[in-house]
């Protein structure tokens, strides 16, 4: 049966019908602009429109969608919350977007698909196809993860499950959007390391060209920059394996480009786990921009 998802982005929707679980090629993928300026309503009449583009062009009809969303569905109210595309904040996106396309809904935050689309069809099912917990990390712009367990995620009780970005880390990184301080996503994100560099030399340049002056090493206030990156990833990391302990860590993002993380953050991390040794997995992921919309389709799977 083809498997049909929605990733919702702050500007683009993106779309995807997969032939089947077992055999997940692309029958259709289609993006069209978000156009979120213009609310809610007219958001909901975007993805209804992605939707019967992708049938026209199909020639399918779906049984149910997954939607991948900014943000997590409220279990107990209904409601959508924690999204950066405020307007869906406090609406009852899932009841809605299902009168709007006429189709039953199965959704998840971005995190959570990056991660199951990584478990199920990407780099952990290469590499370690066995593995029982999966983390799908995202260090970028913001900070979020995703558990999936025996490839089923993990949403929780409060819609919450894997929200590490907003656990606290360190009083410097100051206060977050979310109203809390010093949240992990305040401390190693990356417009956090750029603040941070600046704070230091009084310059201010995008986190690749810190990375490229750490590794010239001719910048002093860079290699501060990547020290702290690796010593608070550790830290914030360690939590998460305390806790759950994953056989393996996928890490997505623009920051999980920084190659230092694969060698002196695990490194860190072993310092802080509650253990003799570090026998996780951390994996760099294989889908690329396809793993929002993989992970969205493969939540109705």
């Amino acid at each position: 049966m083809p498997l049909w998802g929605i990733d919702l982005g702050g500007t683009k929707i993106e779309g995807v019908v997969l032939e089947s679980v077992e055999k997940p090629d692309v029958r259709c993928r289609m993006r069209i602009d978000t156009e979120a300026p213009h609310g809610y309503d007219h958001i909901l009449g975007r993805i209804a429109l992605l939707v019967q583009m992708m049938a026209d062009e199909t020639g399918l009809r779906p049984g149910r969608i997954g939607i991948g969303t900014p943000g997590a569905l409220d279990p107990i109210t209904g409601l959508l919350k924690n999204s950066n595309t405020t307007c869906l904040n406090g609406q009852p996106f899932k009841a809605d977007l299902e009168a709007k396309v006429g189709l039953p809904t199965v959704m998840a935050n971005d995190a959570n698909c990056f991660a199951l689309a990584e478990a199920r069809l990407g780099v952990v099912r290469r590499e370690m196809p066995n593995a029982e917990v999966v983390f799908g990390v995202i260090m970028g712009t913001g900070v979020g993860g995703g558990v999936v367990v025996n490839g089923r995620v993990i949403n929780g009780r409060q819609g919450i499950g894997g929200e590490w970005g907003h656990n606290f880390l360190d009083e410097s990184g100051g206060p977050c959007y979310c109203g809390k301080t010093g949240c992990v996503e305040k401390v190693i994100a990356g417009p956090a390391l750029q603040r941070y560099y600046t704070s230091l030399s009084g310059e201010s340049l995008k986190l690749k060209e810190i990375v490229q002056r750490h590794a010239a090493g001719t910048d002093p206030h860079a290699t501060a920059t990547m020290q702290r990156l690796v010593e608070m990833f550790g830290k914030a990391m360690s939590v998460v394996i305390n806790i759950l302990d994953p056989d393996v860590i996928v890490l997505g993002g623009g920051v999980s480009n920084v190659e230092l993380l694969y060698t002196d953050g695990i490194a860190e991390v072993r310092k802080h786990v509650f253990n003799n040794r570090l026998d996780t997995v951390f994996l760099k992921p294989a889908l690329g921009d396809s793993a929002g919309v993989f992970g969205a389709a493969m939540l109705v799977a």
